[in-house]
């Protein structure tokens, strides 16, 4: 088999376990990067999480640990918004809930890579990290014109 040719093998192989990780996933909660602090409840039901609330500068962060052991936060504005999701953990999370409306973009950066390894997506209105191994995933991903004054993009973590 020419390089070619297993490169195309390749990409279909990560694209139909993007397509059976968002399959599996389930009906998204509706609660996501640039939705309301208020679905944040609708997210820490379907992770079947704990949740916890800290407020550690302009904005609120709600930390939630699945039983599986993933730790997501969100991160909203003063105004109520989620602008900044992150993960990490030995699963990963349902990325079609966390990122929401996003997600379909993401999805369209990650089809048309020609790497392997860490996702890298850096856009306007959207960035997105993602990468690690079995049992030691990590990411975040926000709205670079959504961050609270005063809150660098390196605070989603």
């Amino acid at each position: 088999m020419n390089p070619e040719s297993r490169h195309c093998l390749r990409r279909r192989a990560s694209l139909a376990v993007l397509a059976a990780m968002t399959t599996l996933a389930g009906v998204s909660a509706n609660a996501a990067l640039g939705g309301l602090e208020a679905t944040v409840q609708a997210d820490q039901q379907h992770m079947g999480a704990t949740l916890r609330v800290l407020r550690p500068g302009p904005y609120t962060l709600h930390e939630m640990q699945t039983p599986t052991g993933t730790v997501v936060r969100e991160y909203v504005s003063p105004e109520g918004m989620v602008f900044g999701v992150a993960w990490q953990g030995p699963a990963m999370p349902d990325l079609r809930q966390l990122l929401g409306s996003y997600f379909d973009r993401y999805v369209g950066v990650v089809a048309q890579r020609k790497a392997k390894g860490p996702v890298v997506v850096e856009q306007p209105g959207l960035v997105v990290h993602s990468g690690g191994h079995m049992r030691a995933f990590v990411g975040h991903a926000y709205i670079p014109e959504a961050l609270p004054q005063g809150v660098a993009p390196d605070s989603i973590r």
